[in-house]
């Protein structure tokens, strides 16, 4: 299995806005689109993009290009999901690789753009991929019992006085993205409602990710914040934090976790196999608990697992349009910026030796 490296967003984001301003050749009369962008239609109201009715516009590519949602460390998705394409590629007869993004918005624009033909999304980016990417999701991950959940836990460090949502009044509460359903959103439609509005009883700070907020609590930077309870479960049993060094004030009812989709415009041919190569699949053990004890994908729908994540949606006035998508693509860029600025190692000082005279200014 090889890996190819997106290395950065601005690339992407480059490319992805031209892209997202679909060709005129491109925009299909159709009699419904819903929220679709003008590049798809959906005649049959499934709310994910119809296949092209133009036979020759269905790919059949000799090589299968999988990625996985940047939500931690998109090199530690690369060797995690290894063993799973060396087996979709022997499932489906194809060479199948990894395609490594640093951001949600190159992600999105590599399945617009046709770079990508399956990919895992984090639960808000999915709505973007399905809208602006003509993604359709249908595979989640899960176990025996069915499949995976996680919910919105608000995190606060075991040794703070914050024993409930009215103490963080005043205080520095990390969100991790504008449009993150479990890390902005989420917390937006549920708070209010508890007594504790966003922006007005405290300050919020976006820290570029789940995993950001959770190291950013654990470290002091922030005195809370709400984050997808997968991912901490995850960075707990890697070890990267201690369990006990946090307490949960507040969580939430279950919301999808990453939704796994298909290009809409391969062959139905290959887009069942690969359906089908995904069902049939059991992770083997260090895959498993890699991924949180998950064992194999179940099915999903856009419109049946994913319309809590849309009533939050809905609740809070965020469509996950094109405006929304650029906004938070501006936002990636200018996030990943100050991080290169800030690993830029200090411009050397001249330190005259002891001893020696000071420079005499040239006239």
């Amino acid at each position: 299995m090889k890996t190819i490296l997106l290395a950065s967003s601005a690339l992407a984001l480059s490319l992805g806005l031209s892209a997202l301003a679909a060709p005129a050749a491109a925009q299909q009369a159709c009699a419904f689109r819903g929220a679709l962008d003008e590049a798809y239609c959906d005649a049959n109201r499934d709310m994910v993009a119809d296949a092209p009715t133009d036979p020759s516009k269905l790919r059949d590519p000799s090589t299968i290009v999988f990625t996985y949602t940047p939500v931690e460390d998109p090199a530690l998705y690369a060797s995690q999901f290894r063993p799973f394409l060396d087996y979709l590629g022997k499932c489906t007869g194809k060479r199948a690789v990894y395609f490594q993004v640093t951001s949600n918005a190159a992600q999105v624009e590599a399945m617009r753009s046709g770079r990508l033909h399956v990919a895992g999304f984090s639960t808000g980016p999915t709505a973007f991929a399905v809208n602006l990417a003509g993604a359709i999701p249908f595979a989640v991950k899960g176990d025996a019992s069915g499949y995976e959940s996680y919910k919105v836990v608000m995190l606060v460090r075991a040794d703070s006085p914050y024993q409930t949502l009215a103490d963080l009044r005043g205080k520095r509460v990390a969100h991790t993205s504008a449009t993150s359903n479990s890390g902005n959103l989420a917390p937006r439609a549920f708070f209010p409602g508890l007594g504790l509005k966003p922006d007005q009883d405290y300050q919020v700070l976006y820290s570029g990710g789940h995993d950001r907020s959770v190291m950013g609590v654990n470290a002091g930077d922030y005195d809370a914040a709400p984050v997808a309870s997968d991912v901490w479960t995850r960075m707990v049993a890697r070890g990267q934090v201690k369990r006990e060094n946090f307490r949960v004030i507040w969580e939430s009812e279950p919301f999808p976790t990453s939704g796994f989709a298909l290009a809409h415009d391969l062959r139905p041919e290959l887009a069942e196999k690969i359906r089908q190569c995904f069902l049939d699949y059991r992770f083997p053990e260090q895959m498993a608990r890699d991924l949180g004890g998950n064992d194999r994908f179940w099915p999903a729908t856009y419109a049946e697992q994913w319309a809590p994540v849309r009533a939050v949606a809905d609740a809070v006035n965020a469509p996950y349009n094109r405006a929304a998508f650029d906004a938070e693509s501006r936002r990636e860029l200018e996030a990943e910026a100050r991080k290169r600025a800030q690993s830029q190692p200090a411009a050397p000082t001249h330190v005259a030796p002891t001893g020696a005279a000071p420079a005499t200014p040239k006239p």
